[in-house]
């Protein structure tokens, strides 16, 4: 039996799991928090409830991972580095490149450092994990896991910009969208669950975490999705705006006396949605806390609700119906309030859900009515083990 590692490496941060394959068994998994910084937050668990905690110095991601591989050596989780065989890693975006999961080398090492403007943010932090690795664990089979390549499929009048043709052209100026390892995970298995093949289904898959995207899914394949350019477009989000009026940005600009482009761009990443419209947090949970007595935080999660079902109502549209919604990811699986807020918003398409078997957090489940036409589902999103198998294909 082999092992596979999934890599998640985020700007100050590090995430993993372990899995026994071809069996998918997690044998561990975990999270290395503020990376940088000398108060570091290491947290890993295995075996049978075990888990391993400790606060540290961790300078940067070639630290982390040597101390990740050591403690799987010291928790006697591995007896040896040669039980890894196989290292996936997520990154975030691919451009036009990548419509695949591939097998890393220096010419795709050398591809997903030319696009690091598309994700500043991740990308660069992607690829400093993946080269510790490989620095590390030079023989093993690394292969990288694009969130973009998934939306390589959409069709070109739902990709292009309406703006001049040109930017396209020279610079791969479109819709590339994001989370797409996510949306490729919950689709196949809400298939499963319907028992019907997924190219046979119209659908549409709802990421909503802190970062929120809304795919459409036709013929098997990504029809239309609410991320653009960058993760910044689309739904409102805990941090981000989402859709926003160009000119307002650069008349915001002139009003604040902003001159740096970047410094809008941070405020509309980090200062904005949930947090910006409420004044109280980015957390859906700290608002439904407040929301009868603070208009704002209430305000805040009712566009929050209205953004999403917008987006659904356009993509029922595109595809000229809708067979199965699906919810995943934080809010997604555990906000049981928000299901049956944007369900009910949508009763005109055929979409209902049963408040009892929506009285549920983070469990797969059908949770439609029995006279619903379209099928609800709560998919818990596993994107660690769609890189494992992506690793595993690519192995043989």
């Amino acid at each position: 039996m082999s092992k596979t590692i999934a890599i998640n490496a985020g700007s100050s941060t590090l995430k993993f799991q372990l899995f026994e394959m071809p069996s998918e068994e997690v044998i561990a998994k975990g999270v290395i928090e503020r990376i940088g910084m000398d108060d570091a937050i290491v947290s890993i668990k295995y075996g049978d409830g075990k888990k391993f905690n400790q606060t540290m110095s961790i300078k940067d991601h070639e630290v982390a991972i040597n101390f990740l591989l050591k403690q799987l050596l010291d928790l006697s989780i591995i007896s040896d580095f040669s039980e890894i065989t196989g290292v996936g890693h997520r990154v975030v975006a691919g451009g036009e490149y990548f419509k695949d999961s591939v097998v890393i080398d220096d010419d795709v090492i050398a591809k997903i450092d030319e696009l690091a403007d598309y994700a500043p943010l991740h990308n660069p932090a992607n690829l400093t994990g993946i080269k510790a690795f490989r620095k590390i664990l030079p023989n093993v089979t690394s292969v990288a896991v694009f969130d973009t390549s998934f939306h390589q499929t959409m069709p070109e009048v739902n990709y292009m910009y309406s703006v001049p043709y040109e930017w396209y052209e020279k610079y791969g100026a479109r819709k590339y969208g994001a989370h797409g390892t996510s949306h490729r995970y919950v689709s196949n298995r809400a298939a499963e669950l319907v028992g019907k093949p997924l190219k046979d289904l119209k659908m549409i898959t709802l990421h909503l975490g802190a970062g929120a995207s809304i795919t459409a899914i036709k013929d098997g394949k990504s029809f239309d999705t609410s991320m653009g350019f960058t993760p910044l477009a689309g739904v409102t989000m805990a941090t981000r705006s989402g859709d926003v009026d160009a000119s307002l940005v650069s008349w915001m600009q002139g009003k604040l006396k902003i001159s740096d482009p970047e410094e809008m761009i941070d405020i509309l990443n980090h200062k904005s949605g949930l947090v910006g419209v409420s004044g109280v947090s980015a957390d859906m949970r700290d608002l439904e806390k407040v929301m009868d007595t603070n208009h704002r935080a209430k305000l805040a999660r009712d566009i929050w609700i209205n953004r999403v079902i917008r987006y659904i109502g356009q993509y029922v549209a595109e595809m000229n119906g809708l067979d199965v919604l699906v919810f995943t990811a934080g809010v997604g699986e555990n906000d049981i309030g928000i299901r049956q807020s944007v369900a009910d918003g949508l009763s005109y398409f055929g979409v209902g859900i049963d408040p009892e078997k929506n009285n549920i957090r983070g469990v797969e489940r059908d949770l439609s009515t029995n006279d619903a036409t379209v099928k609800t589902l709560l998919v818990p999103t596993d994107e660690e083990l769609m890189i494992a198998r992506d690793v595993e294909r690519l192995k043989k």
